[in-house]
């Protein structure tokens, strides 16, 4: 099973870090591949909330569930319709105080459907690349403070 794991300090309080990376309406400003992020349901219980959304790039349009956990700052979410092209994509990402902010890591656990044109491979290195890429900008984001102030 291919894994991705990625880390990132970020001067910025975990709570707003968290807040923030798990807002999708503002997905299409976080990550430079979204064209379209909508929250077509969400259910909020105490410590934990479920969304269900739908997000589009390039040539492709998915729905995913995910559940965050307000309290632990942690967020575990999966691909579900349609997988293709992968036979599975799970995420987890927490977020942990360290030294003046938060310590961001995002795993990425799929598999690439053996039917697709991209090799499990080449796939697992452009998610690598696009996963750094992405923290690297959120990073910036977040610590101009005109940015988080616009939440």
């Amino acid at each position: 099973m291919p894994r991705i794991q990625h880390s990132i300090h970020i001067s910025c309080p975990p709570a707003i870090v968290f807040e923030v990376t798990n807002d999708i309406d503002r997905w299409t400003e976080l990550f430079d591949a979204y064209l379209h992020s909508e929250v077509l349901t969400r259910e909020d219980s105490g410590r934990f909330s479920k969304l269900t959304f739908r997000l589009r790039t390039e040539g492709f349009d998915w729905r995913s569930w995910r559940i965050l956990d307000h309290r632990d700052l942690v967020a575990i979410s999966a691909r579900e319709e349609p997988l293709y092209p992968f036979l599975y994509m799970h995420l987890r990402w927490t977020y942990r105080p360290e030294r003046d902010g938060t310590l961001m890591t995002w795993t990425q656990d799929f598999e690439v459907d053996p039917g697709h044109s991209v090799s499990g491979a080449a796939m697992k290195e452009w998610m690598d690349e696009h996963g750094y890429k992405n923290q690297q900008r959120i990073k910036l984001m977040l610590e101009s403070s005109d940015f988080v102030t616009r939440r």
